[in-house]
């Protein structure tokens, strides 16, 4: 780790620990309202009753943080690691949480699991979401198959989208221009725009709401040596429709679009090459809630359907289609005993198309009649929250799969909460089994699929202590252990012949998480965190040993707002594949730090705000990707109206 990252460190840690002390000496007089979380237990809870690593961000933090991705405010979070933020906007997304990959990676919008069969790993990617249309974030992390299923082991990512308004009418409009240069273009030509805009409102017992956003970004190559630009150019849109049929009884329906295309270059040679990659997402849905004393019964019902088309010298095609449903229900007994009984089913299937050997022309490679499969998993869960400050939150699911069977995971979640005369001090432990199903491409590839996979396993443990000091700051450690078994690879079966096969070893990563948030003034506040990961050597892949993330925020008055961005990542491992040996080499990125200041200002209250941001002022020279274009110093400027 370099000399400037030590200092910064060792500063932060300074000023939190003096802080602290400080605190425990002269307590607090102000009352802090109790953040709420729900994604860990499927209830509203106070966040403090929680013994899950849960982090929530709001609406008012996604204010302050405008003209950035989905995937870049979650890459500033604790023990989370999203490769290809700071490269080409079309680059592919890798989440690496906990030294887990992306099937490991489980995305909710509105509570609603979204997988995408037409990945090879049945991932979600977030390049198809805008951050506009997004009220607040919720990021579980630690196994949590008990409550949301097969590939929810390392993070489950809920975003929650926004609602509509109690006026009548409303509208806003938001608008970002920017650069998107490398490290060696200092030209700052404006080759970024995002764009978004929504109406909605409430009449009576109807609610609206309809939003649209366009995202177009050009400006460097996505591979270092090429000097032909990249572009990426999205469109999204949303439609929901609410209706109150009475105080127990309320239904929802939304449907929504997400498209884009994307430039890219060839990744074997790493030169420029004009290929496109085009996706096109749509879903439609229904939610409905039927309140009654004590306990409401919910059903999620969902359809998504998703096109994906790779143009170069080895062009392919992907469908998927997915259904899925959900039904729990939700009792409170006297607010100390909560408990969950839900039936989710979900039905998916996908076709793919290439060209083989010695045609010309897009051929059938995956029948989808062959390629599906459906899943029923009745669970429980169960949540005890005592007046002595001990707290439990345990749960069970069997999984129910057409391809391999029936499969149990289970979970125990014990904290214990003591209130002091500062706040409180909480120490919490969990032990919780998950497991991630193989995915329709690596089951039913004609190629490279394996028929005879297993699911891969995950047993994770974690303990950890969160000491909080009322309206002042709240600090938490956490130290997880995660052992894999029937990890799926793509490995070399001799010859050059290549297959997905379950490796017959198991696999551990662990670590710990440091986060704090304080506050020194009513005005000045600190939010940091510090990752320490460790990997066996066959799982880790662009994944940091240490990362430091921390943000330091001035809010000058009511109006005027700043802050302040540090992210450091260690060296990391990548490979790359060697053209003469067709064996992949080992290389090392090296550490970098990027520092990013961001600047906001109220023109009329409540109505139009102005902000701008420069990211990576010291114009670092680091690379994300081997072989790719890292961004440089970059600038965004832009408003946001309500009306």
């Amino acid at each position: 780790m370099n000399t400037k990252t030590q200092v910064f460190g060792m500063l932060c840690f300074g000023i939190s620990l003096f802080g602290f002390a400080q605190q425990v000496k002269d307590s607090t007089q102000v009352q802090q309202l109790d953040e709420v979380v729900v994604t860990d237990s499927k209830f509203k809870l106070k966040r403090e009753n929680s013994g899950k690593v849960i982090t929530k961000i709001t609406q008012k933090e996604l204010q302050n943080l405008q003209g950035k991705t989905i995937a870049e405010i979650i890459n500033t979070e604790a023990g989370i690691e999203v490769n290809g933020t700071k490269s080409n906007a079309g680059q592919n997304l890798s989440y690496f949480i906990r030294g887990g990959r992306n099937r490991q990676v489980l995305v909710l919008i509105d509570g609603i699991a979204l997988t995408d069969a037409s990945q090879i790993a049945n991932d979600y990617d977030l390049r198809l979401l805008n951050a506009n249309q997004v009220e607040s974030i919720e990021i579980l992390k630690g196994a949590s198959s008990t409550l949301y299923g097969s590939g929810a082991a390392t993070a489950v990512i809920n975003i929650k989208l926004k609602h509509a308004s109690k006026n009548v009418v409303s509208a806003s409009l938001r608008s970002v221009l920017g650069t998107n240069q490398s490290q060696e273009d200092n030209s700052y030509a404006i080759e970024n725009f995002n764009n978004s805009v929504s109406v909605n409102g409430t009449l009576n017992k109807f609610n609206y709401l309809a939003s649209f956003g366009n995202q177009y970004t050009n400006g460097f190559s996505a591979v270092s040596n090429g000097i032909e630009k990249d572009a990426f150019n999205s469109i999204n849109g949303t439609a929901k429709l609410g209706y109150q049929f009475s105080k127990a009884f309320k239904v929802n329906a939304y449907g929504s679009f997400d498209k884009f295309k994307a430039d890219f270059d060839d990744s074997f040679g790493f030169v420029d090459a004009d290929n496109v990659s085009k996706t096109n997402q749509y879903r439609i849905g229904v939610t409905s809630e039927y309140a009654y004393k004590n306990g409401s019964l919910t059903l999620n019902t969902a359809y998504n359907d998703t096109e994906r088309k790779i143009m170069s010298s080895f062009p392919s095609e992907f469908k998927a289609k997915s259904m899925i449903g959900d039904i729990f229900n939700r009792y409170n007994f006297n607010d100390t005993f909560y408990t969950v009984l839900g039936v989710n089913a979900q039905e998916q299937d996908m076709e793919s198309f290439a060209i083989p050997f010695g045609s010309t022309s897009l051929e059938q490679s995956i029948n989808p009649d062959d390629a599906k499969f459906t899943i029923v998993d009745p669970y429980a869960n169960a949540v005890f929250v005592s007046d002595f400050g001990l707290n439990v939150n345990a749960g069970l699911r069997l999984n129910n799969h057409s391809e391999y069977g029936s499969h149990l995971v289970y979970s125990l979640n014990p904290s214990f909460k003591k209130d002091v005369n500062f706040g409180y001090i909480k120490g919490l432990a969990s032990y919780s089994t998950a497991y991630i199903t193989p995915s329709l491409y690596q089951l039913f590839e004609p190629t490279y699929g394996n028929a005879d996979l297993k699911p891969e396993e995950n047993t994770t443990i974690e303990i950890g202590a969160e000491v909080n000091i009322k309206d002042k700051a709240t600090f938490s450690v956490v130290y997880f252990n995660r052992d894999e078994t029937n990890f799926i690879d793509f490995v070399d079966t001799g010859s050059f012949v290549f297959k997905y096969k379950n490796i017959d070893e198991s696999f551990t990563a662990s670590g710990i998480e440091f986060s704090t948030n304080y506050k020194f003034t009513k005005s000045l506040k600190l939010k940091a965190n510090a990752t320490y990961t460790k990997v066996e050597d066959d799982l880790n892949l662009r994944i940091p040993e240490l990362k430091v993330n921390a943000q330091l925020e001035y809010q000058f008055n009511l109006k005027t707002f700043m802050s302040l961005s540090y992210q450091f990542n260690d060296d990391r491992r990548d490979v790359v594949f060697n053209n003469l040996t067709f064996m992949n080499d080992d290389v090392t990125l090296k550490s970098y730090s990027l520092l990013d200041l961001y600047f906001s200002h109220k023109v009329l209250q409540n109505k139009m705000t102005l902000f701008a941001s420069v990211s990576n002022i010291l114009n670092e020279d680091y690379q994300e990707l081997f072989g790719y274009t890292s961004k440089g110093r970059n600038v965004n400027i832009g408003f946001n109206l309500n009306l």
